[in-house]
């Protein structure tokens, strides 16, 4: 069967489309001759022009599926006739908008693409060919094109050689030659607590998102191995199940770079890879089971008739007392009619009533482990003509504690191994971040 033929079997994107608000185009690339101008306008015109761009990521009109997502005013489309994998396409246009961002040095909007159009039109040439994603890797695109703000034209043949190694090679997220005197790598363990407790205390529902950051100033091509506290891998590693598995996490859903080896990981859990020069995402994670919550919030709120509402809000630090949170931010709900605010006593932080977010705000920049700390408060109501009861919002929490996992998640190592021998210095951190931290009242 010739090449032609069997191309045309392959299901992949025919075009790739920027529209902005009006439904207009600003950029049509066409990888291929299935879908025509006229049937793109379709989707400008129904979908995009009347506003219900944002109900569906995928539509089908007349034939054609139209996959899109919108960032600010523009919607970045992709459109085939064919059942190719969508999950791959959407990934595929989140990445070109972070790389568009990159190389804008800017905000991703119409202005910027009307001012970058012959970057946008060389950038699609290069991340796509006839449909399929090719080349997604900031450091090996901005190593030739030579448009935009982050690079520097390629002057020497040698280093076109090494830039056509690197695209087309096996690990073409790195590149040959790095060299640092100090060899250093850093890890932060980030994670974003996102819990719901009832008015009694009781958790009705948490999880953990959280992500591995790592920045590497490594020489040559190092073969690193990590490993964290996850109870498969221990289980594998040490053949006795009973003495392992309580002190590990079970880890729900897990996402890695593309430099880890997938293969190693099915088989063994081990998470190995040639790292990325500076700053990557190794991994994501989440986390459902076993975890540690940083705070308690006891809040007290009594309704005297439709006039005045009375506030104790408790907050205590159920973490270690040698540690300490910051940027505390406890968001007090009331009522859209209020007309006035009293603050009785806190015994740390400041509090303030803001309208415009119909919530009494109370701010503590650094509170101790093991303490707690009561605000005492009083709102006074406006009279309204609406028989309908207040629905009492849930308390809101913002905060970040620093060496402390939520999750329970610990590094237990991680290996460096370069043909150089050299052994770099490690910096780990650990911060936990409140996500949709709720509590009802």
């Amino acid at each position: 069967e010739t090449e032609e033929g069997l191309l045309s079997k392959i299901k992949m994107a025919s075009s790739i489309l920027f529209i902005n608000e009006k439904g207009d185009i600003l950029i049509f690339r066409k990888f291929r001759d299935d879908v025509s101008r006229k049937e793109t306008m379709n989707f400008c015109n129904k979908i995009v022009a009347t506003k219900e761009v944002n109900e569906t990521p995928m539509i089908e009109l007349d034939g054609v599926t139209f996959m899109h997502t919108t960032v600010n005013d523009v919607t970045v489309v992709a459109t085939t006739k064919t059942n190719c994998n969508c999950t791959m396409i959407m990934e595929f246009l989140y990445q070109l908008i972070i790389l568009c961002k990159m190389f804008f040095d800017a905000d991703f909007n119409e202005n910027q693409i009307r001012k970058n159009f012959v970057l946008i039109y060389e950038l699609l040439d290069e991340v796509m060919d006839y449909g399929l994603p090719q080349i997604l890797e900031p450091d090996v695109l901005k190593l030739y094109i030579t448009t935009g703000k982050v690079n520097k034209a390629v002057k020497s043949i040698e280093k076109l050689k090494q830039i056509t190694i690197q695209a087309t090679g096996a690990i073409p997220w790195r590149s040959e030659g790095i060299k640092y005197r100090k060899n250093e790598i850093f890890i932060d363990i980030i994670e974003n607590l996102n819990v719901l407790v009832s008015n009694k205390g009781a958790v009705l529902k948490s999880d953990v998102v959280g992500q591995v950051v790592m920045k590497t100033k490594l020489t040559g091509m190092p073969e690193c191995k990590f490993g964290i506290n996850d109870k498969l891998f221990m289980r594998a590693a040490s053949g006795d199940p009973k003495n392992t598995v309580s002190r590990g996490i079970d880890i729900d859903d897990i996402k890695f770079h593309q430099c880890v080896r997938l293969g190693r990981f099915d088989r063994d859990r081990s998470i190995t890879f040639v790292p990325p020069d500076g700053v990557f995402q190794l991994m994501t994670y989440r986390i459902t089971e076993n975890i540690t919550l940083p705070f308690k919030i006891m809040p007290i709120v009594q309704e005297y008739g439709k006039s005045r509402i009375e506030y104790s809000v408790k907050i205590k630090s159920i973490y270690d007392s040698s540690n300490f949170a910051s940027n505390i931010i406890v968001k007090i709900p009331v009522p859209k009619n209020t007309a006035t605010c009293k603050i009785f006593s806190t015994g740390i932080g400041k509090a303030k009533y803001e309208p415009d977010q119909s919530a009494l705000l109370w701010r503590i920049k650094k509170l101790n482990g093991d303490s707690d700390y009561v605000l005492i408060g009083e709102v006074t109501l406006t009279q309204t003509k609406s028989d309908k009861q207040w629905d009492r919002p849930p308390i809101g929490l913002e905060f970040q504690v620093p060496m402390f996992t939520a999750s329970g998640l610990r590094v237990r190592y991680l290996k460096v191994h370069e043909k150089n021998n050299y052994k770099p210095t490690k910096w780990i951190r650990y911060i936990t971040k409140g996500g949709e931290y709720e509590v009802r009242i």
